[in-house]
């Protein structure tokens, strides 16, 4: 079934060049989907309106056979139907993280839903436990590490029980055991029926975490897509757009891309 759907997707940032020209792809149910390009070749963008946050200034993106617009995202059915199947971690947690204590962080999406307060509880502990956050529930998330930032803000996002998962760049300034952690946890989520769209630059990462990978090229649209396996063993299409130095394809095979290879 097909989840999102983007047909000739346009965005601009005001006063910027374009985010995004013209971007077509189609995210099905269940499946584990990586973007990949350089710096502002749109990924961040594109989860931004796949979240609701922004919308298409030409083109449409559709969610479950509904376009998802400014205007359909003021019906509350659907706003609550959206934000409870669709979660997002952005890439800086700062931005997610803005409660008093890593308990208020964690228990704040489901509140806003009206998840009753005895549940709210249960999966707030649940997630400490999952993350090993136990000893930080009550601590401020500024007083937190850059691991442990993100392990809460992976935590907020889950906290819903999303059928959805978007994540910005959720391995970036990690050290790899912290890494490793998270990846594991993204594959609990997939196990668990999930949909996954993840951006990321790490090249490392991506036979562990997707099923499909979509290339974006510098001149905001989509390069390439097929299977990790098709993309990473295609050198000259990473060199164009900016993924591998020239030096790299003489070094590297495939295999050392993977996480920990």
């Amino acid at each position: 079934m097909t989840l999102f759907e983007c047909r000739d997707v346009h965005y601009a940032y005001p006063g910027r060049v374009p985010a995004l020209c013209g971007v077509d792809l189609t995210i099905e149910t269940g499946t584990r989907v990586a973007l990949i390009g350089a710096n502002g070749s749109g990924k961040s963008t594109l989860l931004s309106l796949l979240d609701g946050l922004a919308f298409p200034q030409r083109g449409s993106i559709r969610f479950a056979g509904q376009e998802l617009t400014e205007a359909a995202l003021q019906d509350e059915a659907f706003a609550l139907d959206f934000r409870r199947r669709v979660g997002l971690v952005f890439q800086n947690p700062d931005v997610q993280l803005f409660c008093p204590t890593v308990r208020e962080d964690i228990a704040f999406g489901p509140l806003q839903l009206g998840i009753d307060a005895a549940t709210i509880e249960r999966r707030v502990e649940a997630l400490a436990q999952e993350f090993h956050l136990e000893a930080l529930l009550d601590r401020p998330p500024h007083r937190l590490s850059v691991g442990e930032k993100r392990k809460v803000a992976f935590a907020t996002a889950l906290a819903i029980e999303p059928e959805v998962l978007l994540l910005d760049e959720p391995t970036a300034g990690l050290d790899p055991r912290t890494a490793t952690h998270l990846i594991e946890r993204l594959h609990d989520a997939v196990h668990q029926g999930r949909t996954m769209v993840i951006a990321t630059h790490d090249l490392h990462i991506l036979a562990d975490i997707a099923d499909v990978v979509y290339v974006f090229g510098q001149d905001r649209r989509l390069a390439a897509s097929g299977t990790p396996e098709e993309i990473l063993t295609n050198h000259d299409l990473l060199e164009a757009n900016n993924l591998i130095h020239t030096h790299t394809r003489h070094i590297h095979d495939h295999r050392q891309y993977r996480w920990g290879g």
